[in-house]
């Protein structure tokens, strides 16, 4: 069943912005309390946690890590970003490739699968092992850290790739798996709906804008070749969930408004003309009425993309 916020009740609700916030964010906390108390009654050591680019899996692990601590569990979250392989002359030569010949950033082949499967399976159990860092600036390793689960400790996993089977194997013997993304639509005026994905879109173009100093015209075509690899490696594996986390916010777009609009209106007719989700975005974002980021919690998912969480990222 296509779930979906209508813009007429989002507005009406934005005239009291702190009751609205408050409701909206209690029912994200919800989610996570859920999976908290099924990820204690699983019983199992680790959480795998997927979600495409724009999903706010971070944040759903970090908030999933304070709940379960907030439980009297000892929990700690790691990405699997760190195991990329680092890109060289030479390594880029054996890396995967697009259809258009560019190396497929996108591919779970950019990962060291060996050494991810080996330090699994000893972060189930609980033996040493040392774990790599990986500067994106640089595009390499730069040096490891010493890791060992405690007792009793759960270890959320957080990437893209964590349900992929050619990534993680056969895990059910001691991993619960979960996956987050935006599942509810935005419904304008006229009836028509704004598809999650393209929601997940204005989360990313306010953080490339605010953090990054990537242009629109950037983060529109990135978003094209992430929106690839999330059909070819991402979504196929969702059923591997056993739990689901709708990281939609009803106000969230109310928010983005302020940061985005002005912009991408100036664009629209000039470098963004090739891109119809930006008409589409522009469109919603113009019946929403503005919410103040300064309403907007600290430990709220939107803050990872806005900036000012108080969530370690």
């Amino acid at each position: 069943m296509v779930k979906f916020a209508a813009v007429k009740s989002i507005n009406r609700e934005a005239a009291n912005p702190e009751s609205f916030i408050k409701l909206s964010e209690d029912n994200y906390s919800a989610y996570i309390a859920e999976a908290a108390q099924r990820a204690i009654l699983s019983e199992k050591p680790v959480i795998l946690l997927s979600g495409p680019s724009g999903s706010g899996k971070t944040s759903a692990a970090l908030r999933l890590e304070k709940c379960l601590k907030e439980q009297g569990r000892l929990a700690m979250t790691l990405s699997m970003d760190n195991y990329f392989l680092p890109i060289t002359e030479e390594s880029a030569r054996e890396l995967p490739r697009d259809e258009e010949g560019n190396i497929d950033l996108e591919s779970p082949l950019r990962l060291d699968i060996p050494l991810f499967s080996d330090h699994l399976r000893k972060l189930a159990a609980a033996e040493e092992f040392d774990m790599p860092r990986f500067d994106f600036t640089t595009q390499s390793r730069g040096g490891s850290v010493k890791m060992c689960r405690k007792k009793d400790e759960i270890v959320i996993i957080e990437g893209i790739h964590a349900l992929n089977p050619t990534v993680t194997g056969d895990v059910g013997s001691f991993a619960m798996c979960m996956y987050v993304s935006v599942r509810t639509r935005l419904k304008a005026k006229d009836g028509s709906l704004l598809h999650p994905r393209q929601i997940r879109l204005m989360r990313r173009l306010c953080r490339d804008k605010l953090f990054r100093k990537r242009k629109y015209e950037e983060s529109f075509k990135m978003f094209s070749s992430v929106s690839r690899g999330e059909d070819l490696y991402i979504t196929p594996y969702k059923k591997r969930a056993d739990f689901d986390i709708d990281t939609f916010i009803a106000y969230e777009a109310s928010v983005y408004k302020d940061f985005l609009l002005e912009g991408l209106c100036e664009q629209r007719d000039n470098e963004l003309e090739r891109f119809p989700a930006c008409g589409e975005i522009i469109r919603f974002l113009e019946e929403l009425d503005t919410v103040s980021s300064e309403y907007v919690p600290s430990t709220s998912m939107i803050r990872e993309f806005i900036g000012g969480s108080e969530l370690n990222y």
